[in-house]
């Protein structure tokens, strides 16, 4: 696993251990960001089920001006650590080892509002509509935001009130979307 592009191209990342985290491979990612490159300069990024951290590190590699991670599991929020650390990226990342939903409160407390929001959960749990939610709710998106959801072939994201899709790929079992945020009216 390496950064794809910009800055920090080339560089390996670690992984975490076991298979509770499933990286995003590199054609996928590749695609990912082939989608939004002319949207990632500049913006305020979450990255909301880091795993490794990759997608995050992509998109500051890519001239992203900040990017909060955040993950479940203490064994992940450890590597990503250390990848933050070996891409040099400490004073433009912060991170949390929290349950998604925690995150969002803790984000909201601070009155922290993202730009792109990077959603890779475990696939097949439903958790992108939930996180979608979770994100409107708490006021945490920036007008026009732009969303990227990585999940498997077939799993169903229907997307909640107030996002609209843009694009949608496919790559093997992997699939990603690329949605915004819509104000209410229409």
């Amino acid at each position: 696993m390496r950064i794809i592009s910009g800055l920090r191209r080339g560089k390996k990342l670690l992984t975490p251990e076991g298979l509770d985290t499933r990286p995003t491979l590199d054609r996928v990612k590749q695609k990912m960001f082939d989608c939004i490159q002319f949207d990632v300069a500049d913006k305020k990024v979450l990255d909301l089920f880091a795993g490794s951290g990759q997608l995050g590190l992509e998109a500051l590699s890519r001239g992203a001006e900040s990017c909060h991670f955040n993950d479940a599991s203490r064994s992940a929020c450890t590597v990503v650590q250390k990848n933050i650390a070996a891409c040099e990226f400490e004073k433009k990342s912060t991170l949390t080892c929290n349950l998604y939903t925690d995150c969002v409160t803790i984000c909201r407390r601070k009155g922290m509002r993202f730009s792109l929001v990077l959603l890779d959960p475990p696939y097949e749990q439903g958790l992108i509509p939930q996180a979608l939610t979770a994100l409107r709710e708490a006021d945490l998106l920036e007008a026009d935001a732009l969303i990227v959801c990585e999940y498997a072939d077939g799993e169903d994201i229907s997307l909640p009130e107030g996002y609209r899709l843009l694009k949608e790929k496919k790559s093997g079992l992997a699939c990603f979307c690329v949605v915004i945020r819509v104000s209410n009216q229409t």
